[in-house]
């Protein structure tokens, strides 16, 4: 009789064992959901104070003993933005932005190729990739962090509107040495609000994103004049400001 009650205890602790790891498994599961889900949700309504590349950038300088480094931000309202300066980062960065559900599988797999066909690896990420990265990740190109970008990517793309995600676009990307947003760096650059951007100056500063450590708004090398009208005839060709307009 002793043996048998033993048994069947023995059996029950082993059927408890897989119960009480999918419990576990789905209360972290729920932990990582709601620590991800909700700042995404909150930030449709709430301005970023900052950002994790602004913290990076912070630190960076901190530890190599920068003094120097000023971090300029300052965020400016969606109807505060000159309207060329979101179709000016569209055409210069994702055409497909307004129609596309956070990736450009096209633009990757052009990118893929191109690779593998013996040209430099470069970017296929879109405006909403952009976004997740500059908000919550690092820039290395890790599969980690493309992995969780792609799933900060679905977030926003599901809890935020399009224009909502152009709007913390034009505010948090980088223009600049410590010049974060199109206010900041209207008023570094050109000694202008953001509202009064001319098309030029918006498309000016959409050829630096690539890498705004090595080109400049302000003193423009020839590559970055070239890209400059490169975007300027990307956004006729678009349809100018009717382009985004429905988002």
């Amino acid at each position: 009789m002793k043996r048998r009650r033993k048994a069947a205890r023995a059996r029950s602790r082993r059927r408890r064992g897989p119960r009480r790891i999918l419990v576990v498994l789905g209360a972290v599961l729920l932990v990582v959901l709601a620590a991800t889900v909700v700042p995404v949700a909150a930030l449709r309504w709430i301005h970023p104070i900052t950002t994790s590349f602004m913290t990076q950038r912070r630190i960076a300088a901190w530890w190599s003993g920068d003094r120097a480094y000023q971090l300029r931000y300052r965020w400016i309202r969606w109807d505060e933005i000159s309207p060329h300066a979101g179709i000016a980062v569209v055409a210069a960065e994702d055409q497909k932005f307004p129609v596309h559900g956070g990736f450009d599988l096209e633009a990757i797999e052009d990118a893929r190729r191109e690779y593998e066909d013996g040209g430099r690896r470069r970017g296929a990420s879109t405006i909403s990739q952009q976004v997740a990265k500059n908000l919550f990740l690092w820039p290395n190109r890790t599969w980690v962090r493309k992995g969780l970008e792609a799933y900060f990517t679905v977030l926003i793309e599901h809890l935020w509107s399009k224009r909502r995600i152009l709007e913390v676009y034009l505010n948090v990307a980088e223009f600049g040495r410590g010049v974060f947003g199109v206010g900041a760096a209207s008023e570094v650059f050109f000694d202008k609000p953001a509202a009064r951007l001319t098309p030029g100056e918006c498309a000016r500063l959409a050829a630096v994103l690539p890498n705004p450590m090595r080109l400049h708004a302000d003193r423009p090398s020839a590559y970055v004049l070239e890209r400059e009208g490169w975007i300027l005839g990307q956004m006729e060709r678009l349809g100018g400001l009717a382009y985004l307009r429905g988002m």
